[in-house]
């Protein structure tokens, strides 16, 4: 079966996920964190690479049907076959120690007999183990790692061809559940779960979670499935949310664009809150917020773009040469060098963020205030440098425009704190003339008065879809004319089929590398943001429903989409377009149904 990373659906404990395929094979799966090296690796390269497919015997091709049990990241994945039906329920509880992931088989009708095909290979694919029985468990060894196979009830298992094989047959009402179990190999055996047990306790940890999301709008089930997608994606002993579980998916089918994102960036912070606080989630909401407090700790000049889970700085980026690649996109990435890149929109991100969050009620930290004076007492004269920008660009740094609207966003959040608060202290008359410097500056020079819309960068006749974001953050209304000229060229010149690009990629290689790139889904959802800012409401609703429509049956969306081939690009599931979907429903449909 031809593989489309849309195939997937996500499982995950809060510390780590795992991508099952409709054919019942977990493709991806890093213990025991995410950023850990894989022990499933066959998403990037073949079975071979490690996978644990679970399917009825014989079965070639993809699962009848699939679906997660309502509001939950429980997932059950059926086949009719001629001998009857089979359901395979998947999960990984809520660990309390070791991570766990949990496979119930339970007939459905007539007598199915089913196969499970285990094949560990640890440090993403590279390192076969070493396979033992003890106590009735299969025990897979190798250097740090070790994990612990069982059943309940016990069925054989045999090894041949480097794979550890079950089979089995289930009739209707029966059930049989495998444990594959993580943890160091200097250490003893974790406590066993009951596998059971551990499904009911995830399906009402999750349901109860559900519960709380305040929005009651169209498209409530999959706002949830978003908001239940980022709550996966965080790494619940620091609060940390990263961007994607996955590394080196490509945005363009075979070629180079491949990028591992299994970090926490902080561009997503200020968009993050708001979905969270707008939703309900203010312990969420807080955690995220305290784990940026100490990410971000230490000198202005070393904030970095992103950080790992527990606010680890270094990154390193290397290859993995025996990895071909998801449909032959090489290389495979771990680690990212963008990180030591110069982004000065974050400055503005973490400020954003640290006031909504004050706004919100959360509780102030004794340094936060600190924390914000040292960053404006650094960004009042880094704001001129040329940088990076939002995008993580490999060429020549620019002038980007985004990356100086959000300086002026510090420095707006910094004087409207300082006025809000007399008890603060701060340099107001400073900060404000910086605001109205950065401000004069960027429509000046990051402004074209010939084709009325603002740019990518100084002196650029390139279009970027971060400016939709302008009206956003107040740095303009949205009934100015430039603002409507922004918007209008940016659906023009960088739509495609509906959806919208971050930029250009053509002869002049503004990022550096060669190749194209699919639409970016969250910058399709900042258009349709953007048109409703300015009224023009039916047209945002119907560019929502037609992004909510691009989302896998299961209701998960990657990082970018070709609407062309019909397929979603990129690191899936993608936290930024989640988030985009979320702030996007609250934004077109807060006034009628949302709470």
């Amino acid at each position: 079966m031809q593989r489309r990373i849309e195939d997937y659906a996500l499982i995950g404990d809060e510390q780590t996920a795992a991508l099952v395929g409709r054919d019942g094979s977990i493709d991806w799966l890093c213990l025991p964190r995410f950023d850990s090296p894989a022990c499933f690796a066959a998403l990037l390269g073949d079975e071979n690479h490690g996978h644990w497919r679970m399917a009825p015997k014989g079965a070639a091709g993809p699962c009848t049907r699939r679906a997660y049990r309502p509001d939950s990241l429980v997932l059950d994945t059926e086949w009719e076959t001629a001998e009857g039906a089979v359901r395979v329920t998947d999960l990984m509880p809520q660990r309390e120690r070791a991570p766990d992931v949990v496979r119930v088989i339970e007939g459905v009708s007539g007598r199915v007999t089913m196969r499970s095909s285990l094949m560990l290979r640890f440090d993403y694919g590279a390192v076969v183990p070493w396979m033992r029985r003890e106590d009735g468990h299969r025990v897979a060894v190798a250097g740090p790692d070790a994990v612990w196979l069982r059943s309940d009830p016990p069925v054989r298992t045999w090894g041949k061809d480097f794979r550890t094989h079950s089979e089995f047959t289930v009739a209707a009402g029966e059930k049989v559940a495998f444990v594959l179990t993580w943890h160091p190999s200097h250490q003893q055996r974790p406590p066993l779960v009951d596998p059971y047990e551990a499904l009911r306790c995830s399906l009402d940890d999750w349901q109860q979670w559900a519960k709380r999301c305040r929005y009651r709008g169209p498209h409530r089930d999959m706002v949830v499935r978003s908001l239940i997608t980022l709550k996966a994606l965080t790494y619940a002993p620091t609060g940390g949310i990263v961007a994607a579980p996955t590394t080196s998916l490509p945005e363009e089918l075979g070629g180079v664009r491949n990028w591992d994102y299994r970090y926490c960036w902080l561009r997503d912070s200020t968009l993050t809150l708001g979905a969270l606080l707008s939703a309900g989630y203010l312990d969420e909401a807080k955690a995220w917020r305290d784990w940026l407090l100490r990410a971000v700790a230490g000198d202005p000049a070393d904030l970095q773009i992103m950080y790992g889970l527990s606010g680890e700085r270094r990154l390193t980026e290397y290859e993995v040469p025996w990895l071909p690649g998801f449909a032959n996109s090489s290389p495979v990435r771990v680690g990212n060098d963008a990180v030591r890149q110069l982004q000065l929109d974050v400055y503005g991100e973490v400020i954003d963020s640290l006031y909504v969050s004050r706004h919100a009620g959360l509780p102030m930290k004794p340094h936060m205030w600190r924390v914000q004076v040292a960053l404006m007492d650094f960004l009042r004269t880094a704001w001129r440098q040329p940088d990076e920008g939002l995008w993580e660009v490999r060429g020549p740094r620019r002038h980007f425009v985004h990356s100086k609207v959000m300086a002026w966003v510090a420095a707006d959040r910094a004087v409207r704190a300082l006025e809000e608060d007399p008890k603060l202290s701060g340099d107001l008359a400073g900060w404000r003339a910086m605001r109205d410097e950065v401000h004069r500056e960027v429509c000046e020079r990051g402004y074209d008065p010939v084709r009325n819309t603002f740019t990518q960068s100084y002196g650029s006749r390139e279009l970027d879809a971060s400016t939709l974001l302008i009206p956003r953050f107040g740095f303009l209304p949205p009934d100015d004319p430039r603002v409507i000229g922004t918007i209008e060229a940016v659906a023009g010149e960088l739509g495609h089929s509906g959806l919208v690009r971050r930029y250009t990629t053509d002869e002049t290689l503004i990022d550096g590398l060669p190749g194209d790139e699919g639409t970016f889904l969250v910058c399709s959802f900042w258009l349709a943001d953007a048109l409703h800012l300015i009224g023009r409401g039916d047209e945002a609703r119907r560019m929502f429903e037609r992004l909510v429509g691009l989302a896998n049956d299961v209701g998960l969306l990657s990082e970018e989409y070709d609407p062309v081939a019909g397929r979603q690009l990129g690191n899936f599931p993608q936290a930024f377009s989640h988030i985009g979907l979320v702030n996007t429903a609250l934004a077109l449909y807060a006034d009628e149904r949302a709470g």
